[in-house]
């Protein structure tokens, strides 16, 4: 992109009008040489800034916020000791404060006019955003053209969630740097926020006319203030007998609603995010921050839409849902799983990827996450794959969903070595959702009157006031949730021997 976007422009575009408030001081005095000086000089009067950094308080919607926003006119957006002693001071601030931080970089990186003493001020900048997020406070980003170096290898890539600007360049090596160096040009097309939005490093591109708009929505959620919802209706009691046959059959039709409907149907304030942050992403999940009747919380499912028996959730997919898990639990929100998948992938690719310790990390993780969490079983539960998002301390089933070691059609092949005797295999395996509440695997049905696929929005909804009553439940309990779901894998298939 040709032109660039300054730090005023930024702060006018997110900011309620005059809420702004300056935290900066004069710059440090770095002692610079004759020339260095000079150059400071001119940057200074080409830029209208002081330093390559501004810093201050403001309101987003009425909602105070700490932004750090980079100035790239002044010497390309370097970051030298002034400038990061600058923007500790501010993160250091907001902690203080306990304040949402916004930021905004765009720069070269670190600048060479003071050599190592500069590079290696990214690593307290790095200390302070940690912990800020520590402190349970959020921290999301707007990257902007360019970004690039020692800026994006720290504290440019350590947001709850990032965005950037449609066009911009980013990456860790400059390209000028890179051409220097190796006497070619960087490839083409790898370096933009679209690329990397597309291979799951950062969670999406964003014109900054609809930045203020976002951030609005993303504030609501992962500052965890809960609205208190309408009446939520009691769990239903009865739920009509039918064989299991008959739920897999149910949970396969092309046109039931998956979470993709869940969310669109019956979630507020959705704010999508893409892959692991490490370059990574799975097109047959999806995760997201929302609000369920006021609620926030992170979403992490499968999504039917884009899930099949030959497209089933890899390796990608649980290093994203551990992502999830790590959100939910550093902003101190809920996580809420979705359930619905016809098991993990098996293929030379998932096996060399790490598989199947990823669906051991999923489990280790979830049952000790320190944060309420509900998962649901929406659809098919097959495997691994379901078995590496059931861990929680509500489980909600929907009356046609479904769990199993196996796909009975696999389970068939292995006792009876063919597939006829699946409907058998189904009935005799307890895979059902009344069979499951029976065993204490979930805690309550979501009914479907008399098939989801019929009422996509009333189903939907349905789920939503039921994650959002199981949340609300506990949020009334003990702070021992790890204990607690301990307890209850204890006892599962143990009887009263006395």
């Amino acid at each position: 992109m040709s032109t660039r976007t300054s730090a005023a422009e930024i702060l006018d575009a997110i900011l309620d009008g005059g809420s702004f408030v300056s935290w900066d001081s004069p710059p440090l005095d770095v002692s610079p040489g004759p020339a260095y000086a000079a150059d400071l000089d001119r940057a200074r009067e080409k830029s209208g800034v002081d330093e390559s950094v501004l810093t201050g308080r403001g309101m987003i919607d009425g909602r105070p916020v700490a932004v750090v926003a980079c100035e790239f006119a002044f010497l390309a957006g370097s970051i030298g000791v002034a400038a990061a002693e600058r923007i500790v001071t501010a993160i250091e601030r907001a902690t203080a404060e306990g304040l949402p931080l916004i930021a905004s970089p765009t720069s070269g990186g670190t600048r060479m006019q003071e050599g190592t003493l500069a590079f290696v001020q990214m690593v307290k900048i790095a200390g302070a955003v940690t912990v800020h997020k520590t402190a349970g406070l959020p921290y999301l980003v707007y990257l902007r053209n360019p970004t690039t170096g020692g800026v994006f290898a720290s504290w440019g890539s350590l947001a709850h969630v990032t965005f950037a600007e449609p066009g911009a360049l980013i990456g860790f090596l400059g390209p000028r740097v890179y051409q220097a160096l190796y006497d070619k040009p960087f490839p083409d097309g790898v370096q933009t926020a679209e690329n990397l939005y597309h291979h799951g490093v950062i969670d999406g591109v964003v014109p900054i006319d609809s930045l203020r708009h976002l951030l609005v929505r993303a504030l609501r959620v992962v500052t965890g203030e809960t609205e208190i919802p309408a009446e939520l209706e009691p769990a239903p009691a009865d739920i009509p007998e039918h064989s299991a046959w008959h739920s897999v059959e149910a949970s396969r039709r092309e046109d039931r609603p998956g979470v993709r409907e869940l969310l669109e149907h019956a979630a507020t304030e959705q704010v999508p995010l893409s892959g692991t942050g490490q370059g990574e992403s799975d097109t047959t999940i999806l995760l997201s921050l929302c609000r369920f009747r006021g609620i926030s919380c992170v979403v992490f499912g499968n999504d039917r839409s884009s899930h099949s028996v030959t497209a089933t959730m890899g390796p990608a997919a649980l290093r994203e849902a551990r992502r999830g898990m790590r959100l939910a639990e550093e902003l101190g929100i809920p996580l809420v799983l979705v359930i619905d998948t016809f098991g993990a992938a098996l293929s030379k690719e998932a096996e060399e990827g790490g598989l199947a310790p990823e669906i051991a990390r999923c489990i280790s993780d979830l049952v000790t996450v320190n944060t309420p969490t509900v998962s649901v079983l929406l659809g098919q539960g097959t495997g691994g794959g379901a078995l590496a998002l059931l861990p929680a301390d509500r489980t909600l089933c929907a009356q046609n969903a479904w769990l199993a070691p196996l796909p009975p059609e696999g389970a068939s092949a292995i006792v009876h070595r063919d597939t006829a005797h699946a409907p058998d295999m189904a009935e005799a395996q307890g895979i059902r959702s009344v069979d499951l509440l029976r065993d204490g695997i979930v805690d309550a049905i979501v009914p479907e009157n008399p098939d989801a696929a019929d009422e996509p929005v009333e189903f939907s909804t349905r789920v939503a006031g039921a994650i959002a009553r199981e949340l609300r439940e506990i949020a009334t309990g003990g702070p021992d949730r790890v204990s607690l779901r301990m307890e209850r894998y204890r006892r599962l298939g143990v009887r009263d021997q006395s």
